[in-house]
């Protein structure tokens, strides 16, 4: 290790040295994370194109056929050559830009799809039969569906809408001065917007539930890994300060063994270390206090926003593996569909405290369990609930407030005797 400045050689700048070190790792794990967040919408996105073609082909086979009666057949020509041309342009860019269209292509983009929608409009307008006629109007609608991976679920229902609403207003505008409005007309025209607005719609909600599952369970694979820790254990964000403190002490020695740094130290670099050894001590205390069930809780995404522990004894460290990973089964599942902001499930466990007595077997004692809820009905349990609270001991349910309440009692090993 290597100094380059005088004011190099003190304990404050080993110490900054190694924070800016773990806030650089810690920005690269950042973005590998953001990334990981669209992990498998490169083939969603896929999909979509091969959609998108299929649709195109069946549009132009009705062009094809439609064609003897196109009145302007020229601007419905020019329709489909700026139709194609975006379509072109979006798979290319997928491919080449990767996981985010640039505003200026996703503007060019839009501004295709209203061209394309305008000439074809302009084609069949003597018809007075926008639903039965349009080809690329109807298509380039369903070409939004290219971009549900490119860009925000926002701007594409609003993209959409705006489509959907412009059709509506054209058809209707298009037929007044020549037919009556009736159901025979209505079909058509409803089946024409719907064709137009609802797959890319489908879309976005595809990619948005898709994204979202890929982050929960991955949330709740970082969080498994509590199932195998000892009893008392640093989490994952405090692991993340121990090896900042850590490298700054690795620096610090090996700094004094080069003597880079003089003994006795300074009064400036004798109270920053004073401060590091102060942060050592209070983590490894706080290892000593913090289960693995309040470190799955605090630091898992889903679980910290719905999940409430009443752990005042420690006593979830006690359980024994498949005991945890049934106690933190039964949370996921009780709050898994506590996804979307207008549900409220929440949950409250509490362990403990122990009370003598009972017919408990040597070496044991009886843990007592609660778990209660807020939101969850009895008969919308999911079935996978009663599993694994059967792994955790024997319990009873019943009904509070209108909510799951369920009692377990949780035999584990006597620590005393370990």
């Amino acid at each position: 290790m290597t100094f380059t400045a005088p004011e190099e050689n003190t304990l404050g700048a080993i110490v900054g040295n190694a924070r800016r070190r773990v806030s650089s790792t810690a920005r690269r794990v950042g973005r590998a994370s953001a990334h990981r967040g669209t992990l498998g919408t490169a083939f969603l996105g896929l999909g979509a194109a091969i959609v998108v073609c299929l649709r195109t082909v069946y549009g132009l086979s009705w062009f094809a056929a439609l064609w003897p009666s196109y009145p302007r057949p020229e601007f419905a020509v020019a329709s489909w050559l700026v139709l194609i041309a975006i379509i072109v342009l979006a798979i290319v860019a997928s491919r080449a830009i990767g996981d985010r269209l640039p505003d200026w292509m996703f503007a060019v983009f839009l501004a295709g799809v209203a061209a394309s929608t305008v000439l074809d409009l302009v084609a069949i307008w003597e018809l007075h039969d926008i639903g039965r006629n349009a080809t690329a109007g109807l298509a380039a609608g369903m070409a939004l569906l290219l971009l549900v991976t490119l860009r925000g679920r926002a701007e594409l229902v609003v993209a959409t809408s705006t489509l959907g609403v412009g059709l509506a207003i054209a058809m209707f505008l298009d037929a007044l001065p020549d037919d009556p409005i009736d159901a025979a007309w209505i079909a058509p025209q409803v089946t024409g917007v719907a064709l137009a607005v609802l797959p890319t719609i489908i879309g976005v909600v595809v990619v948005e539930t898709f994204r979202r599952l890929v982050q929960v369970e991955l949330d709740r694979v970082l969080v498994q890994s509590t199932v195998q820790a000892p009893r008392f254990a640093v989490g994952m964000l405090a692991s993340e300060e121990l090896a900042r403190l850590d490298l700054a002490a690795e620096e610090l020695l090996e700094s004094v063994a080069n003597r880079k740094v003089v003994l006795p130290l300074i009064p400036k670099n004798a109270s920053i270390a004073a401060q590091l050894a102060t942060e050592l001590r209070l983590h490894l205390i706080e290892g000593r206090r913090e289960t693995w069930l309040y470190h799955a809780i605090t630091e898992s995404e889903m679980l910290g926003r719905s999940v409430t522990l009443v752990d005042k004894s420690a006593l979830a460290g006690l359980l024994d593996p498949n005991q945890r990973d049934g106690l933190l089964s039964t949370a996921w599942l009780l709050v898994s569909e506590n996804l979307k902001p207008s549900q409220n499930r929440t949950l409250t466990i509490q362990l403990g405290p122990v009370t003598p007595g009972g017919e408990v077997p040597d070496r044991k004692i009886l843990v007592p369990i609660v778990i209660t809820t807020t939101g969850v009905a009895r008969n919308r349990v999911d079935s996978g609930v009663w599993d694994a609270l059967s792994r955790v001991g024997r319990y009873s349910d019943s009904t509070q407030d209108g909510s799951l309440r369920v009692d377990i009692q949780c035999l584990v090993d006597n620590p005393a005797d370990q």
